[in-house]
This record gives structure tokens, C-alpha cells and sequence, in this order.
């Protein structure tokens, strides 16, 4: 296949082709045209591979539940909204149990209906803790301030890098103009102040979310970044190109500052109290009763979140992972990512382009130089999955490899490749097909469709197992019936042999009237060819001798065939003209196998093969040797055989084996002994009564120079 040069014209074929796609495929990837399918791959590819069990265990959710505000009402006699006062309470038990940090994903921009008094007691709860974090409503289109309230501490995070990286990105969707702050009690007391307004991604999904974002020059972090600078006051943040730095480790961003999510799981996933339980553990801890809330080092050291998920006040957004995944728990992503330092990261460009590359290159090859349809289902099959297998592959490493642009180069080359395929090869495989579909088995069909040049002027020395069957008797058959007659007779008969002929790996050559002539091992390589021969020859007697009383029938007599074979070199290829030529045999073992077929007539068999043939089988016939015999045009002596797929009864061992016994007095030229062994069973036996009428031609007395070689006269 290496040395083909037409295989090498397929390769270029599929290279060029493919090179075509993927420029087609890379410039609508570039363009943008994509990001809408890869985001949804993207999606499926989240919500099945994320693992819960991988959720940080220092992270823990309280959830304003619809169970904490049935409590509440039934307990202490609270309508919503609750005073703040109580959420006080909850930041005490918090600053008690030792959390590391606290972060409310709720807005308080209005003061308390219960009056001054209560926003007082919830900033002095807050001002005690000293690492409670709030959100700072901003945005593009609304808010109460335009500048930073100058009654508000400025923002404590300063990120290195980050003037020139703004003026050369220009995050537009992470820069606001306009912002509503807590009241000023709240604000004033709170550690830092965060952003909790992100816009999402494509279809409305949360996939990314910004580390900071910016209002009247002050740099604001994302609530899960601002929970973690509230506990590691020291963290040193930079900002470059290539990602932001925090400590350590660089995250990977795009040019608006997000950075992608690697989501643990639904909603849930997350350790998560309800809010009526730590409420009524902190009020029995005053009362000095046992809390409710048993583990006492359930919240030492951990960084909690509260929010609402009770209906009608629940802040849920679409994610990965959960059509409804509350806003609190996507900032615990953002912090369970930064605290395992697992952020998604991008396969760079040129990564994704070289896959691109190989695989469809790959794929445009392969079709070419396997085109077959079979083989092109199979070939298709194979490749189309690997973007999704090697993305999935990547999203277990850390990383968002592209699957769209993978699939639509992919998708291009395959349907080129197809109709290429079927335009200039289809039409030549389909008039092979139709031209040697009665002569040749679908095997060598589909060799010679893979390999059309094999059908040039030519020939090769090859072992073949050769085959030549004729019809007894057949002149008269076709002198006595009608031409319409005959040749359905003929029809079914050459039909019902060439099928086994097929089924085992041969070569029909011709047909000559009722003669078929065949051969193994070419132009496929079949190491058992001697077996599937003589399998096919048995075969055939055996389908001739169910079809006998049907043909009888139409021809008035018993149908019998004669098969001779013989294993040889032989020449073998395409001989003729350069018009018009047959794959066929030519040699000295071709015209053994005919001489062998003729003499079936002398022993009154009807299968006889030579000795090479005999030595090809080892022991899966059952045989008998008939003699040694010297044809017409060949000097040197052929030992003959009939095979027989088994003997039948220990009557008919006992008679072959009689009839080895007078072979064996011929071979030695006692022809009285022959006879006397070969007379008892030659009535059973026609080889017997052949060989007992040859002893007879010289009364039983052996010529002077005898070797125990049967002359035939005859063809």
C-alpha cells in the first residue's frame, strides 16, 4: 500500500482537502460564529462532569429558607421583612463560633422600617465581627450615586497592573457608572463592600464571573474574592495580560476580566444551615441552653455565605449545572475555586488549532484512501467523536478545550470527502461491481475496487489451487432439449456451482458450455486455498446430487460432474489486449488440473486431485489414493486421490481398503494379485472394475519395463 502511487494521490487528495476545511472551520471559529454551540457543549460538559464530592469543606451556605420564616412567625411573632436586629444575632454567632469571614448576599439599601435603632444594632454586630462582608449594588442604567459617597471608606483592594491593563482592554461590562450602597450604618461598618451584579453569559447561563469590577475609579471585588480578602487581609492581586495573580497562583481570564467556573454541582452541593437553626442555636447559647447546632467546630475557621432561598425571595440564575442555582452559591464557587486553585483554564489558540489540524487532516486522508462505503461509515463513526472525547478528556485536566470547531471541521471534511467519494470513484466502483460480480467473489470484488490499477495487462507467478469441472454426457443433454430449455438448465446448474465456488474464496475464470474453470489464492492471498478448493468441489457434488432428480427432470437423464484440481505455479493476471483482456491462468498446472478432470473418465470417479493438492489438506478429508498416472503432453507421473468429506460405514473402509491393497499389486506390476483383491468389490467399487479391465488390456501380465504408471490416451 506504501509504494501505491494512486494511494499516494488519495493522500494528497485528502490533505489538500482537508487543509481547505480547516481554514473554512478556523475562520468562522474566529470570527464568533461558534460561541453560542460551544457554549452549550460547554454546559453539557459541566453538568456532566462535576463533582460534588470535590466542594471545598471550608466553605458553608445559611439559607434564609421558607422553614426559617415559618419558624420565625410561629416562634417569635416576625413578619417579613425581619428585623435586622436579628441578623445581627446571626453575625454574632458567627464572630462566637470563630468563622473566618461572613458575607451577605443581601442588599440593605433602604433603612429599616423598625427605625434607626434597628440598623444601629446591626452595624454595632457587624463592627464587632470586623470581617463581614456586603454587597454594593452597580450599574449601567440605575443607582442613587454616581461618585463614591465620600461617608463610605474607599475600597481596600488594590491590584497592581491594573491601570494599564484598562487601558489597553477596556472592560466595558465590568465598569459601571451608577451604584445604590447599603445604609450607611451597614456600609460604614462592613469590612469591604462587593459587587454582586454580574452580567451572564450566553442564553442567560452563568459560566464566568469577574473578580472585580469598577465604580468612580474604586476597585470592587466579586463577593466570593471580597469574603477571601476579608480573611487574608495580606493578599497581594495583580493583573496582566495572561491572567490575575493572587499570591501565587495566576488565574486565567478573558479580555473583560471573567474567569470561568469550575461548578462542583447542582444546587446544594455546598454544606448548607438554615438560618432558623443557627438563629435558634445563638438564642439558646444567651439563654445558656445546649444549641441546637451541637458541633461546636461546625463554623471555626470556615468562610460562610447567607442568602435567601425562600420562594419569592430567592436569587436563583441559570447555571451549568442547575436551571436555578442560587446567586449565593455561584460566588461560594468563585471562592471554592480560588481556595482549591482549580479555575477552568483555556487551551491556548494555536493548542486547539493544531488537534484541529491533525484530526481533520487525519480524517481526509483516511476517507480517501479507505473509501469504501463500509469503510467510511466505519472511519466517520470513529472520528466524529474525539472532539468529545478529548474535551472531556481536558475538562478532567483543568481545562476548556473547544468542541465546536473541532466537530465543524470534521463534519466538512466528511461530507467532501463523501461526495468526492461518490462522483469519481463511486462510478468506477459501481462498474466493476456490475462487470465481475457473476464471475468474481465480493471479496475480490472489493480488492479490485480498493486496487483498480490491478486491471492492466500482466501476469505474476503465484501457487494456485486450480479447479476444472465438466458436465458428463453433456453433448448429447444439449443435442436432445430445446436452445430455451437448455440454457435455464444451464443457468441453474452454473448459478447453483459459481454461489459455493464464491462462498469459498475462488476465481471463477470462465465458463466453456457446461465446463467451469476456477482458481485460489488470487488475485486475493488465501493461506488455505488447496482446502477451500477441495471444500468447494465436495460442496458441489454434494448441491448437484440435490438438484439431480429436479434436472432430471428437464434433461430426461442423471446430471454427473467430473472435478479435477491441482496446486501449482502457475501464471496469473490480466492477458489480452489492451481493449480487451481476462484476469485469468495460464501454465503447466493449469492443464494438469484439465487433464485430471478427464481422467475421472478411466477410474469412473468424479473428484480426482493431484498429490501437490493432497499435501496442502493434511487430515481434514477423508481420501483414498487412486493410482499414478502420466497425462497426455506431461512426462513426469501424477499420484492421484479422491477426496471425500468422510466415509460413510465400515463396509465402505473395509472397501477402499481392499482397493489399496490391489493398488498396490498393480503399483508393483502383479496384476493376477491385483485383480484377485480388486474382483470381490468391483461391483461395489467402479475404480476396482477400472483397474480389473486395465490388468485384463494385458492379460493380467505386466509389460517388462512397468513402474506402476497409468498411461492415459485420452483428455
Amino acid at each position: 500500500m506504501a509504494g501505491n502511487p494512486d494511494n499516494f494521490n488519495k493522500c494528497f487528495r485528502g490533505l489538500y482537502l482537508g487543509l481547505a476545511c480547516v481554514g473554512i472551520a478556523l475562520s468562522v471559529w474566529l470570527s464568533g460564529n461558534l460561541e453560542k454551540f460551544e457554549a452549550q457543549t460547554w454546559d453539557w460538559r459541566v453538568s456532566k462532569l462535576a463533582k460534588p464530592e470535590k466542594a471545598s469543606q471550608d466553605i458553608l451556605v445559611i439559607l434564609l429558607d421558607q422553614n426559617s420564616l415559618n419558624w420565625a412567625k410561629e416562634e417569635m411573632g416576625l413578619s417579613w421583612p425581619w428585623p435586622r436586629e436579628i441578623y445581627g444575632i446571626l453575625v454574632d454567632f458567627c464572630e462566637r463560633n470563630q468563622a473566618r469571614a461572613l458575607a451577605f448576599d443581601v442588599i440593605f439599601t433602604e433603612p429599616s422600617q423598625y427605625g434607626v435603632a434597628d440598623d444601629l444594632s446591626f452595624g454595632k454586630a457587624v463592627s464587632k465581627f470586623k470581617k463581614t462582608v456586603f454587597p454594593i449594588y452597580l450599574s449601567h442604567t440605575s443607582g442613587s450615586v454616581t461618585q463614591w459617597p465620600k461617608t463610605l471608606p474607599e475600597p481596600p483592594l488594590i491590584i497592581k497592573g491594573i491601570d494599564y491593563w484598562l487601558k489597553e482592554k477596556n472592560p466595558k461590562s465590568i465598569i459601571f457608572p451608577m451604584a445604590t450602597t447599603p445604609v450607611l450604618d451597614i456600609a460604614e461598618n462592613a469590612s469591604i463592600l462587593c459587587n454582586v451584579d454580574i452580567a451572564p453569559g450566553l442564553y442567560g447561563v452563568y459560566r464566568k464571573l469577574p473578580f472585580f469590577s469598577l465604580f468612580s475609579n474604586k476597585t470592587l471585588p466579586v463577593l466570593g474574592f471580597g469574603l477571601f480578602l476579608t480573611a487574608n487581609p495580606k493578599t497581594n492581586v495583580s493583573i496582566d495580560n495572561s491572567g490575575i495573580k493572587i499570591n501565587d497562583y495566576r488565574i486565567p481570564k478573558d479580555s473583560q476580566g471573567f474567569s470561568t467556573l469550575r461548578y462542583r454541582g447542582p444546587s446544594g452541593t455546598y454544606k448548607t444551615y438554615s438560618a432558623a437553626s443557627v438563629l435558634q442555636s445563638e438564642i439558646r447559647f444567651r439563654q445558656g441552653m445546649e444549641p441546637s447546632i451541637k458541633d461546636k467546630n461546625a463554623f471555626k475557621n470556615k468562610y460562610i455565605f447567607f442568602g435567601f432561598s425562600a420562594p419569592g425571595l430567592s436569587d436563583n440564575h441559570p447555571a451549568p449545572v442547575d436551571s436555578k442555582f442560587p446567586g449565593v452559591e455561584m460566588h461560594a464557587t468563585l471562592l471554592d475555586n480560588l481556595l482549591s486553585k482549580d479555575f477552568i483554564k483555556p487551551v491556548p489558540k494555536w493548542v486547539t488549532g493544531i488537534l484541529l489540524t491533525i484530526l481533520t487532516l487525519s480524517c481526509g486522508i483516511l476517507l480517501f484512501v479507505f473509501s469504501k462505503p463500509s469503510q467510511e461509515v466505519v472511519i466517520s463513526l470513529m472520528i466524529l467523536p474525539m472532539p468529545v472525547l478529548l474535551s472531556v478528556y481536558a475538562y478532567t485536566k483543568g481545562y476548556w478545550l473547544p468542541i465546536a470547531v473541532e466537530e465543524l471541521a470534521l463534519i466538512l471534511i466528511i461530507t467532501s470527502a463523501l461526495i468526492i467519494n461518490y462522483a469519481t470513484e463511486g462510478k468506477q466502483k459501481r462498474f466493476i461491481s456490475r462487470a465481475f460480480k457473476q464471475y468474481l467473489s465480493p471479496e475480490v470484488i472489493d480488492q479490485i475496487i480498493q486496487h483498480p490499477e490491478r486491471l492492466k495487462l500482466g501476469g505474476e507467478r503465484r501457487v494456485l489451487s486450480i479447479f476444472f469441472s465438466d458436465l458428463e454426457g453433456f453433448t448429447s443433454i444439449s443435442e436432445n432439449l430445446e436452445p430455451e430449455v437448455l440454457t435455464g438448465f444451464l443457468n441453474q446448474y452454473l448459478s447453483a456451482m459459481s454461489e459455493i465456488i464464491n462462498q469459498e474464496g475462488g476465481t471463477i475464470d470462465k465458463y466453456e458450455g457446461d465446463a467451469i474453470i476456477a482458481f485460489w489464492n488470487a488475485p486475493l492471498e488465501i493461506k488455505d486455498h488447496a482446502l477451500r478448493c477441495v471444500r468447494a468441489s465436495l460442496r458441489c457434488q454434494e448441491k448437484l446430487a440435490q438438484m439431480r432428480p429436479e434436472f432430471k427432470k428437464m434433461v430426461k437423464k442423471d446430471v454427473l460432474m467430473r472435478i479435477g484440481i491441482n496446486t501449482s505455479v502457475a501464471i496469473v493476471g490480466n492477458m489480452g489486449s489492451k481493449k480487451r483482456f481476462d484476469y485469468t491462468m495460464i501454465g503447466d498446472a493449469v492443464n494438469l488440473a484439465a487433464r485430471l478432470e478427464g481422467a475421472n473418465k478411466q477410474f469412473d470417479t468424479y473428484t480426482m486431485i493431484s498429490e501437490s493438492t493432497r499435501d496442502e489438506l493434511g487430515d481434514e478429508f477423508a481420501m483414498r489414493e487412486l493410482g499414478k498416472i502420466s497425462v497426455k503432453g506431461r512426462q513426469e507421473p501424477v499420484r492421484i486421490f479422491e477426496p471425500m468429506f468422510h466415509t460413510k460405514n465400515e463396509e465402505e473402509k473395509k472397501i477402499y481398503e481392499i482397493f489399496n491393497k490391489g493398488l498396490q499389486s498393480f503399483y508393483i506390476g502383479d496384476f493376477k494379485k491385483a485383480v484377485n483383491y480388486l474382483t470381490p468389490i468391483e461391483k461395489k467399487d467402479p475404480a476396482a472394475s477400472a483397474y480389473i479391465k486395465k490388468c485384463g488390456l494385458t492379460n493380467n501380465v505386466a509389460p517388462e519395463d512397468w513402474q506402476g504408471v497409468w498411461i492415459m490416451t485420452q483428455k
